[in-house]
């Protein structure tokens, strides 16, 4: 059974699954779908086109789905889409996509963590953190697992690799690799992941094989191009292979 309070907008367009929580003052607009078992907190504003998940927890005054702030949108039938079991924190802001791919998506099992902002066309996979106030431009796509520090601001089309963890206050302006600690200013290299590993129970042997393709590609008088030819030669580990398979779609040069 639905539990809605009397203060609640809901346009008959919407569509809410069973027993979802709504507080108060929340709108919610027309063609927004609410999986079962979620909860929205208090003065949330869910825009036409949001698509939320089963057992979501939306906290007070986030705004999902409103319009792109990209002069290029012209107001194109677009969406947000969030998965299962994702948590939104207060003052969270999540804009929809524009026509270069009419979506914008968040994964399931993430946490986005207070006033931070994922702009039009975005792409987190499962099981992210963004903390505090983190601000992804335009483009972005954070595979899973990925951990991004509070404050961090992330640059229109960065890809940022499964497992890694940039440190709270930097700026991102290039593709963060798989695996690694990123911190520095400029944004760098600085080992591996390896507590998000171990807790990830990743083997030994895989947590080698990482070491070895980064110590090759952060550690040797090889270029990148270089290294990844010297990889691909070898018998690679599946972490390893993703390594490259990153290096070889990253578009805007990995960090240094």
């Amino acid at each position: 059974m639905n539990q809605v309070d009397s203060t609640v907008i809901i346009s008959k367009n919407a569509s809410i699954g069973n027993d979802v929580k709504i507080g108060p003052y929340a709108h919610i607009m027309d063609d927004v779908v609410i999986g079962d078992g979620t909860e929205i907190g208090s003065h949330v504003v869910l825009a036409p086109g949001t698509r939320i998940g089963k057992n979501c927890k939306i906290f007070h005054h986030a705004v999902l789905g409103e319009i792109p702030q990209d002069l290029k949108f012209e107001g194109e039938y677009t969406t947000v889409e969030i998965g299962d079991n994702t948590t939104i924190r207060e003052f969270v802001t999540i804009n929809r996509g524009t026509k270069a791919t009419w979506k914008t998506i968040i994964g399931s099992n993430c946490l986005l963590m207070a006033y931070s902002h994922v702009a039009h066309d975005c792409r987190i996979g499962d099981n992210v953190i963004l903390a505090n106030a983190v601000n992804l431009g335009g483009h972005v796509e954070i595979e899973e697992w990925a951990i991004l520090g509070g404050m961090v601001g992330v640059h229109q089309f960065v890809k940022i690799g499964q497992h890694s963890f940039v440190g709270g206050g930097f700026r991102v302006t290039k593709d963060v690799p798989p695996y690694i600690l990123a911190a520095g200013e400029p944004l760098r290299y600085e080992g591996l992941n390896i507590v998000g590993l171990r807790r990830r129970k990743f083997s030994r042997e895989a947590i080698s094989g990482i070491k070895r393709a980064y110590r090759l590609i952060y550690g040797s008088n090889l270029n990148v191009s270089q290294a990844v030819e010297e990889l691909e030669r070898e018998d690679c580990c599946p972490e390893v292979r993703n390594i490259l398979e990153f290096m070889k779609k990253s578009s805007r040069g990995i960090i240094r």
